[in-house]
């Protein structure tokens, strides 16, 4: 599992907790360093690196690396968002949510630069399966986000045959969610 901008790793937490090799990239050293304890929960890879500024630094060869979950949230940077979809392995997951438009009503951030147009996540993920999508208000905190849950199916290209031609592929709902 990837989480990227990861700061103090609550993700990192989540899935550790269940097993999972996890890989946090963020640029505050401060937030990595509070991760040390992290890795008595199993393989832990932290990446400091200016991922706005600088070169995606989890590349394999000419490719990102690729995770089996990508998670994203209240950050974005346009210009990283198809390396994200590009880091995700074959039936690998991309769980997305930031603030989108009409958050400037209600608080921060309110720059348009920070903030999801309408549609936007469905743009990013037209090459993958969606699995849920949000836009709308939530309370507590007020803010307007998008969210969205998308899984890379089958690639022709990538030489892999589908489990079973025409069978519907079964997504467990729920299994993600962190409580």
């Amino acid at each position: 599992m990837l989480d990227v901008a990861c700061g103090r790793g609550r993700h990192l937490h989540w899935f550790a907790n269940r097993g999972h090799p996890v890989t946090g990239v963020d640029r505050s050293v401060e937030a990595l360093q509070s991760l040390a304890g992290l890795a008595a929960s199993g393989p832990v890879e932290l990446v400091q690196a200016d991922i706005e500024s600088g070169q995606w630094p989890l590349m394999q060869g000419d490719r990102p690396r690729q995770f089996g979950a990508v998670v994203v949230t209240n950050y974005l940077w346009r210009a990283l968002m198809p390396v994200l979809v590009d880091s995700l392995a074959e039936g690998g997951v991309l769980l997305y949510e930031t603030f989108a438009d009409g958050n400037a009503s209600v608080g921060k951030p309110s720059r348009p630069d920070f903030l999801l147009h309408r549609g936007e996540l469905l743009h990013l993920c037209r090459d993958l399966r969606v699995v849920a999508f949000e836009d709308g208000f939530c309370d507590n905190p007020a803010r307007f986000v998008q969210r969205i849950a998308a899984v890379r199916t089958h690639n022709p290209d990538a030489g892999a045959e589908p489990e079973a031609a025409g069978a519907p592929v079964r997504y467990v709902l729920g299994s993600w969610a962190a409580g």
